[in-house]
């Protein structure tokens, strides 16, 4: 039987749940590594990680490196004498880094790889429609999530539930898969797999304003998954024209509604506490939003004190 001694690297909420699986299963952490602090917010106050907070917390030994590749910080790394890296939902590591300790570093990815290799899979895996996703243990190697896989574990995406839902239930899956993966290691050498690269290959892009805006020109089901699948974070967003006005307005929840209709794409429809949106082929209807200045409501408390014009519409 190995004897571990981990290093942990992370920083959101996501990575928390797996470092404290860890700690609660009585694994020898020497060290956590995550992000610097930064200032944050409207008084610019300075931020600690996830990670941070609940590894100060438990004192753990914490490094905040801003470069991977600093010869003081790879002495530090060195001096904890791990020989095992487990990394949850932090940056790409450099060579020197992954390559350090004996049984290897290995990565936690809230996906079925090698499908949505990348930045953000779970909301990609929703924005896609997908009716089933995962969670998956890799060796890290010198690309981005390509590495050879230990193991995996698949969830079912239910047909009405937001990235914010599939974070948690990935984020339970995942730190449960990771206790898994050490229990193999302890062992000895684990058995790995190449990842099997057959058909097409969908990636999880790093989410931009310009990837978020809603294409109104989709069908209802296409819309309404995008919706969810960028809800709770970062949101999906419109530009809405009401009036003289334009400006932009996030969509945190939705239905969809197929129907007939000859109303172009984006026409904006108030029926008594009800606003929908025509798309091809039926309608979007909004039940949770945002605009500039206020906070996110329920639909039918915006329109108490906001005036949809009979010209509105979204872009």
């Amino acid at each position: 039987m190995r004897k571990l001694r981990i290093v942990f690297m992370g920083t959101p909420d996501f990575a928390v749940h797996t470092l404290k699986t860890i700690v609660e299963a009585s694994y020898e952490v020497v060290g956590v590594i995550t992000a610097p602090d930064k200032p944050a917010g409207r008084g610019r106050k300075i931020h600690e990680s996830a990670v941070k907070k609940y590894a100060s917390e438990q004192g753990l030994k914490v490094l905040q490196p801003t470069n991977l590749k600093d010869e003081q910080f790879l002495e530090e790394l060195k001096s904890l004498k791990a020989n095992l890296q487990v990394v949850v939902a932090f940056r790409m590591l450099p060579e020197a880094v992954w390559k350090m300790p004996e049984y290897g570093t290995f990565n936690l990815h809230a996906s079925l790889l090698p499908q949505y290799r990348g930045a953000a899979p779970i909301n990609w895996a929703v924005m896609n429609g997908e009716t089933e996703t995962g969670v998956s243990t890799f060796f890290i190697d010198e690309k981005i999530d390509t590495g050879e896989m230990i193991m995996q574990e698949k969830v079912a995406v239910d047909p009405a539930e937001n990235a914010g839902s599939l974070h948690d239930k990935l984020m339970t899956t995942g730190a449960d898969l990771v206790i898994k993966t050490l229990k193999a290691l302890e062992e000895g050498p684990v058995k790995t797999t190449s990842q099997k690269e057959a058909g097409e290959l969908k990636t999880a892009h790093k989410l931009t304003r310009e990837n978020t805006k809603i294409d109104w020109e989709q069908e209802p089901e296409k819309i309404y998954n995008f919706i969810r699948g960028l809800s709770p974070f970062p949101t999906a967003w419109t530009t809405l024209v009401n009036g003289q006005n334009e400006q932009m307005m996030k969509i945190y929840a939705a239905e969809k509604e197929n129907a007939a209709h000859d109303l172009e794409p984006g026409k904006l429809v108030q029926e008594n506490k009800e606003v929908k949106i025509a798309v091809k082929g039926g309608y979007i209807i909004l039940t949770e939003v945002q605009l500039p200045g206020k906070r996110k409501m329920a639909i039918k408390e915006l329109l108490n004190g906001y005036q949809f014009f009979p010209n509105a519409k979204v872009l």
